[in-house]
């Protein structure tokens, strides 16, 4: 049984293999529920973390991610919101 974990979708899929290449995680990226907390508590990411995947996000997808945007905390609640975040803007 998969415990409640939501499935990744193709873009939510190639965003957490990038987010583990990007910082080298112990764990294989269909592993990350994309509904689950990115930082502290969940994948247990850092601001440092959150920092390498604002410049990777910006190289790979053109879209700018901000250290003192306001809704940084919800941008990174989890891989389906940046995921979102990142879709919503991209070629805009």
């Amino acid at each position: 049984m998969n415990m409640g974990a939501a499935t990744q979708t193709f873009d939510e899929a190639a965003l957490a293999s990038l987010i583990v290449e990007t910082l080298n995680l112990d764990l294989v990226s269909g592993q990350i529920d994309p509904q689950a907390p990115l930082y502290g508590e969940g994948l247990g990411l850092d601001s440092i973390d959150m920092l390498e995947i604002a410049l990777v996000v910006s190289q790979r997808f053109g879209v700018k991610l901000r250290a003192d945007d306001e809704n940084n905390m919800q941008i990174f609640q989890s891989l389906r919101s940046l995921n979102k975040f990142i879709q919503d803007r991209r070629g805009s």
